[in-house]
């Protein structure tokens, strides 16, 4: 048996990374949480997928989406990671406003679109020539209202916190 010198150590076990998982002492026991390393090249993973100049049609997006997030939360299902994963799953739906946003370029484009999705008229026409920048966009009540978790949901994309708790039951 060859040993990596520089993947092998001793140390306490909440010190150490094993397998993307690491250890915490809970109360009188000890229980697994996800490394951070391991969470943050997941959102790496993430940020290559929802890229805004990956010229993929949003069908194609959500398909390795979701491949990509039920197999890590399958994988990482045994840890304790609640917050983490409803925290990873408002980020992915951030990223995909700010998807949806930049497909459709144009203020006109904008406007129109978001009246089809029932916004205000003035509201709209505002948000719609806004010059604020994509990833500030995507965290507007604008899109938060019309581009909300039920219409992201009706168009392929599931709620993963949702789809966690189940796996851990």
């Amino acid at each position: 048996l060859k040993v990596n010198k520089d993947k092998s150590a001793v140390g306490h076990v909440t010190k150490r990374k094993f397998l993307g998982f690491t250890f915490f002492q809970s109360r009188k026991e000890i229980d697994i949480r996800i490394h951070p390393k391991s969470i943050k090249r997941f959102k790496d993973k993430i940020r290559k997928i929802t890229s805004r100049s990956w010229g993929i049609s949003m069908e194609e997006r959500i398909k390795k989406l979701n491949q990509t997030t039920v197999g890590w939360i399958n994988y990482f299902s045994i840890a304790k990671a609640k917050s983490v994963i409803s925290e990873i799953d408002g980020w992915i739906r951030a990223r995909l406003r700010m998807c949806i946003w930049k497909q459709w370029k144009k203020p006109k484009t904008k406007t129109k679109n978001l009246l089809s999705l029932k916004a205000s008229k003035e509201k709209a026409y505002e948000w719609g020539n806004t010059r604020k920048g994509y990833w500030r966009t995507a965290h507007s009540p604008i899109l938060l209202r019309t581009l909300s978790n039920d219409r992201l949901k009706r168009a392929g994309y599931p709620n993963f916190y949702d789809y966690y708790l189940q796996v851990t039951v």
